[in-house]
Protein backbone atom coordinates (compact mmCIF):
# COMPACT_ATOMS: atom_id res chain seq x y z
CA UNK A 1 0.00 0.00 0.00
CA UNK A 2 3.03 2.55 0.68
CA UNK A 3 4.29 1.83 -2.85
CA UNK A 4 0.84 2.31 -4.33
CA UNK A 5 0.27 5.89 -2.84
CA UNK A 6 3.85 7.05 -3.54
CA UNK A 7 3.16 5.58 -6.85
CA UNK A 8 0.05 7.57 -7.32
CA UNK A 9 1.08 10.49 -5.60
CA UNK A 10 4.00 11.09 -7.91
CA UNK A 11 1.77 10.59 -11.01
CA UNK A 12 -1.30 13.40 -9.69
CA UNK A 13 1.71 15.73 -9.25
CA UNK A 14 2.79 14.98 -12.91
CA UNK A 15 -1.23 14.87 -14.33
CA UNK A 16 -1.67 18.18 -12.33
CA UNK A 17 1.14 19.84 -13.97
CA UNK A 18 -0.26 18.91 -17.85
CA UNK A 19 -2.70 22.05 -18.66
CA UNK A 20 -4.76 19.67 -20.90
CA UNK A 21 -6.58 18.98 -17.09
CA UNK A 22 -7.14 22.23 -16.62
CA UNK A 23 -8.40 22.35 -20.22
CA UNK A 24 -10.97 19.41 -19.44
CA UNK A 25 -11.97 21.13 -16.31
CA UNK A 26 -12.71 24.20 -17.62
CA UNK A 27 -14.52 23.25 -21.07
CA UNK A 28 -17.04 22.10 -18.47
CA UNK A 29 -16.95 24.82 -16.53
CA UNK A 30 -17.93 27.14 -19.48
CA UNK A 31 -19.83 24.81 -21.13
CA UNK A 32 -22.08 24.66 -17.65
CA UNK A 33 -22.24 28.05 -16.90
CA UNK A 34 -23.41 29.15 -20.73
CA UNK A 35 -25.56 26.73 -20.55
CA UNK A 36 -27.15 28.14 -17.11
CA UNK A 37 -27.07 31.89 -18.74
CA UNK A 38 -28.52 30.82 -21.81
CA UNK A 39 -30.64 27.78 -21.01
CA UNK A 40 -32.50 28.72 -17.73
CA UNK A 41 -33.50 26.33 -15.49
CA UNK A 42 -31.16 23.62 -14.00
CA UNK A 43 -33.43 20.87 -15.66
CA UNK A 44 -32.78 22.16 -19.18
CA UNK A 45 -29.07 22.04 -17.79
CA UNK A 46 -29.05 18.93 -17.09
CA UNK A 47 -30.70 17.52 -20.00
CA UNK A 48 -27.81 19.56 -22.29
CA UNK A 49 -25.46 18.57 -20.47
CA UNK A 50 -26.22 15.15 -20.12
CA UNK A 51 -25.91 14.17 -24.15
CA UNK A 52 -22.31 16.43 -23.95
CA UNK A 53 -21.24 14.02 -21.18
CA UNK A 54 -22.21 10.77 -23.03
CA UNK A 55 -20.07 11.84 -26.13
CA UNK A 56 -17.23 13.93 -24.18
CA UNK A 57 -15.90 12.03 -21.30
CA UNK A 58 -15.86 8.54 -22.70
CA UNK A 59 -13.58 9.81 -25.89
CA UNK A 60 -10.95 11.71 -24.09
CA UNK A 61 -11.38 8.91 -21.28
CA UNK A 62 -10.16 6.41 -23.89
CA UNK A 63 -8.00 8.72 -26.17
CA UNK A 64 -5.64 10.30 -23.31
CA UNK A 65 -5.61 6.69 -21.48
CA UNK A 66 -4.19 5.20 -24.09
CA UNK A 67 -1.76 8.18 -25.14
CA UNK A 68 -0.96 8.15 -21.36
CA UNK A 69 0.11 4.81 -20.55
CA UNK A 70 1.95 4.30 -24.38
CA UNK A 71 3.90 8.02 -23.07
CA UNK A 72 4.57 6.03 -19.98
CA UNK A 73 6.38 3.01 -21.40
CA UNK A 74 10.17 4.18 -19.94
CA UNK A 75 9.04 5.06 -16.79
CA UNK A 76 7.14 2.14 -16.58
CA UNK A 77 10.15 -0.24 -17.47
CA UNK A 78 12.08 1.63 -15.18
CA UNK A 79 9.84 1.01 -12.63
CA UNK A 80 9.44 -2.88 -13.38
CA UNK A 81 13.55 -2.57 -12.77
CA UNK A 82 12.62 -2.27 -8.42
CA UNK A 83 11.35 -4.62 -6.59
CA UNK A 84 7.57 -3.39 -7.17
CA UNK A 85 4.79 -5.68 -7.51
CA UNK A 86 3.70 -5.07 -11.73
CA UNK A 87 -0.19 -5.21 -10.15
CA UNK A 88 0.98 -2.40 -7.54
CA UNK A 89 2.49 -0.42 -10.70
CA UNK A 90 -0.32 -0.77 -13.00
CA UNK A 91 -3.07 0.53 -10.30
CA UNK A 92 -1.19 3.23 -9.35
CA UNK A 93 -1.22 4.24 -12.77
CA UNK A 94 -4.41 3.81 -13.22
CA UNK A 95 -5.96 5.43 -10.37
CA UNK A 96 -3.12 8.74 -10.88
CA UNK A 97 -4.92 9.42 -14.03
CA UNK A 98 -9.00 8.54 -12.86
CA UNK A 99 -8.04 10.76 -9.88
CA UNK A 100 -7.55 13.86 -12.03
CA UNK A 101 -10.09 13.25 -14.94
CA UNK A 102 -12.96 12.59 -12.37
CA UNK A 103 -11.67 15.83 -10.48
CA UNK A 104 -11.95 18.17 -13.54
CA UNK A 105 -15.08 16.64 -14.63
CA UNK A 106 -16.79 17.15 -11.29
CA UNK A 107 -15.32 20.92 -10.21
CA UNK A 108 -15.40 21.84 -14.01
CA UNK A 109 -19.76 21.21 -14.19
CA UNK A 110 -20.50 21.20 -10.46
CA UNK A 111 -19.16 24.37 -9.42
CA UNK A 112 -21.78 26.40 -11.48
CA UNK A 113 -24.75 24.09 -10.44
CA UNK A 114 -23.62 25.49 -6.55
CA UNK A 115 -23.36 29.13 -8.00
CA UNK A 116 -26.57 29.51 -10.24
CA UNK A 117 -28.43 26.74 -7.25
CA UNK A 118 -31.01 23.93 -8.68
CA UNK A 119 -34.49 25.33 -9.22
CA UNK A 120 -36.52 22.42 -7.66
CA UNK A 121 -35.39 20.55 -4.90
CA UNK A 122 -36.06 17.01 -7.01
CA UNK A 123 -33.83 18.13 -9.47
CA UNK A 124 -31.11 17.90 -6.98
CA UNK A 125 -30.97 14.05 -7.26
CA UNK A 126 -30.95 13.83 -10.77
CA UNK A 127 -27.95 16.50 -10.68
CA UNK A 128 -26.58 13.72 -8.79
CA UNK A 129 -27.12 11.22 -10.89
CA UNK A 130 -25.55 13.54 -13.86
CA UNK A 131 -22.11 13.42 -11.73
CA UNK A 132 -22.45 9.54 -10.97
CA UNK A 133 -22.59 9.06 -14.43
CA UNK A 134 -19.67 10.96 -15.76
CA UNK A 135 -17.66 9.75 -13.02
CA UNK A 136 -19.01 6.24 -13.86
CA UNK A 137 -17.96 7.01 -17.52
CA UNK A 138 -14.40 8.33 -16.51
CA UNK A 139 -13.42 5.24 -14.59
CA UNK A 140 -14.77 2.95 -17.30
CA UNK A 141 -13.15 4.31 -20.65
CA UNK A 142 -9.72 5.01 -18.63
CA UNK A 143 -9.70 1.72 -17.64
CA UNK A 144 -10.62 0.35 -21.40
CA UNK A 145 -7.88 2.33 -22.13
CA UNK A 146 -5.40 0.66 -20.07
CA UNK A 147 -6.87 -2.66 -21.51
CA UNK A 148 -6.65 -1.83 -24.88
CA UNK A 149 -3.07 -0.30 -24.19
CA UNK A 150 -1.77 -3.59 -22.54
CA UNK A 151 -3.24 -5.76 -25.06
CA UNK A 152 -1.72 -3.81 -28.35
CA UNK A 153 1.75 -3.13 -28.39
CA UNK A 154 1.85 -0.81 -31.02
CA UNK A 155 0.41 2.35 -30.23
CA UNK A 156 -1.04 2.91 -33.43
CA UNK A 157 -3.00 0.14 -33.66
CA UNK A 158 -4.10 0.49 -29.55
CA UNK A 159 -5.20 4.46 -30.91
CA UNK A 160 -6.93 3.43 -33.56
CA UNK A 161 -9.11 0.61 -31.10
CA UNK A 162 -9.67 3.39 -28.44
CA UNK A 163 -11.43 5.41 -31.44
CA UNK A 164 -13.23 2.65 -32.89
CA UNK A 165 -14.20 1.58 -29.21
CA UNK A 166 -15.69 5.03 -28.75
CA UNK A 167 -17.55 4.70 -31.99
CA UNK A 168 -18.68 1.55 -31.04
CA UNK A 169 -20.45 2.33 -27.52
CA UNK A 170 -21.33 5.92 -28.80
CA UNK A 171 -22.80 5.63 -31.74
CA UNK A 172 -22.97 2.68 -33.54
CA UNK A 173 -24.68 0.34 -30.64
CA UNK A 174 -27.91 2.03 -30.72
CA UNK A 175 -28.05 2.05 -34.47
CA UNK A 176 -27.08 -1.41 -34.36
CA UNK A 177 -30.07 -2.24 -31.50
CA UNK A 178 -32.16 -0.98 -33.34
CA UNK A 179 -31.46 -2.67 -36.98
CA UNK A 180 -31.79 -5.99 -34.78
CA UNK A 181 -35.16 -4.75 -33.91
CA UNK A 182 -36.09 -4.23 -37.05
CA UNK A 183 -34.54 -7.18 -38.92
CA UNK A 184 -36.76 -9.50 -35.76
CA UNK A 185 -39.99 -7.25 -35.61
CA UNK A 186 -42.37 -10.28 -35.41
CA UNK A 187 -40.33 -11.83 -32.25
CA UNK A 188 -40.19 -10.76 -29.08
CA UNK A 189 -36.83 -9.39 -28.24
CA UNK A 190 -37.75 -7.14 -24.84
CA UNK A 191 -35.25 -9.24 -23.05
CA UNK A 192 -32.73 -9.39 -25.62
CA UNK A 193 -32.54 -5.87 -25.57
CA UNK A 194 -32.20 -5.57 -21.99
CA UNK A 195 -29.35 -7.72 -22.06
CA UNK A 196 -27.73 -5.70 -25.30
CA UNK A 197 -28.36 -2.24 -23.04
CA UNK A 198 -26.28 -4.12 -20.31
CA UNK A 199 -22.89 -4.45 -22.68
CA UNK A 200 -23.27 -0.48 -23.50
CA UNK A 201 -21.93 1.47 -20.29
CA UNK A 202 -22.88 4.60 -22.10
CA UNK A 203 -26.34 3.11 -22.62
CA UNK A 204 -26.10 2.31 -19.04
CA UNK A 205 -25.13 6.38 -18.25
CA UNK A 206 -27.95 7.56 -19.74
CA UNK A 207 -30.69 5.26 -18.99
CA UNK A 208 -29.63 6.01 -14.99
CA UNK A 209 -30.01 9.80 -15.93
CA UNK A 210 -32.85 9.44 -17.91
CA UNK A 211 -35.03 6.84 -14.76
CA UNK A 212 -34.70 9.52 -12.59
CA UNK A 213 -35.82 12.19 -14.71
CA UNK A 214 -38.63 10.11 -15.48
CA UNK A 215 -38.82 11.48 -19.35
CA UNK A 216 -40.00 8.10 -21.44
CA UNK A 217 -40.28 10.18 -24.94
CA UNK A 218 -36.34 10.90 -24.74
CA UNK A 219 -35.29 7.52 -22.93
CA UNK A 220 -35.39 5.83 -26.98
CA UNK A 221 -36.15 2.23 -27.81
CA UNK A 222 -33.32 0.44 -25.48
CA UNK A 223 -34.26 2.99 -22.56
CA UNK A 224 -38.14 2.66 -23.29
CA UNK A 225 -37.49 -1.21 -22.69
CA UNK A 226 -35.67 -1.10 -19.64
CA UNK A 227 -38.14 0.98 -17.66
CA UNK A 228 -40.35 -0.89 -18.72
CA UNK A 229 -39.06 -3.83 -17.25
CA UNK A 230 -37.11 -2.04 -14.73
CA UNK A 231 -39.02 0.48 -13.26
CA UNK A 232 -38.42 2.77 -10.67
CA UNK A 233 -35.92 1.87 -7.58
CA UNK A 234 -35.39 -1.93 -9.32
CA UNK A 235 -33.99 0.09 -12.81
CA UNK A 236 -31.67 2.42 -10.85
CA UNK A 237 -30.33 -0.44 -8.80
CA UNK A 238 -29.78 -2.77 -11.89
CA UNK A 239 -28.25 0.18 -13.94
CA UNK A 240 -25.88 0.79 -10.64
CA UNK A 241 -24.77 -2.86 -10.84
CA UNK A 242 -24.20 -3.13 -14.30
CA UNK A 243 -22.02 -0.11 -13.86
CA UNK A 244 -20.29 -1.39 -11.38
CA UNK A 245 -19.24 -4.06 -13.07
CA UNK A 246 -18.11 -2.23 -16.35
CA UNK A 247 -15.90 -0.29 -13.40
CA UNK A 248 -14.25 -3.79 -12.70
CA UNK A 249 -13.67 -6.22 -14.95
CA UNK A 250 -11.41 -4.08 -17.34
CA UNK A 251 -9.12 -2.99 -15.01
CA UNK A 252 -9.06 -6.40 -13.63
CA UNK A 253 -8.34 -8.10 -16.91
CA UNK A 254 -5.84 -5.41 -17.56
CA UNK A 255 -3.98 -5.94 -15.01
CA UNK A 256 -3.79 -9.55 -15.19
CA UNK A 257 -2.29 -9.13 -18.35
CA UNK A 258 -0.15 -6.64 -17.54
CA UNK A 259 1.48 -9.29 -14.74
CA UNK A 260 2.42 -11.20 -17.74
CA UNK A 261 3.30 -9.03 -20.79
CA UNK A 262 6.53 -9.35 -21.59
CA UNK A 263 8.45 -5.40 -21.63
Amino acid sequence: MKALRKIIKYELQNILRSKWILIYTLFFFLLTDSLFRFGGSSGKVVLSLMNVILLIIPLVSVVFGVMYLYNSREYIELMLSQPLKRRTLFLGLYIGLTLPLTLGFLIGSGLPFLVHGVDIVAHQAIVFMLLLSGIFLTIIFVALAFLISTVHEDRVKGLGTAIISWLLFAIIYDGLILMITYMFIDYPLEKPVIALTLLNPIDLARILIMLKLDIAALMGYTGAVFEKFFAGSLGLFISFLSLILWSTLPIWIGSRMFERKDF
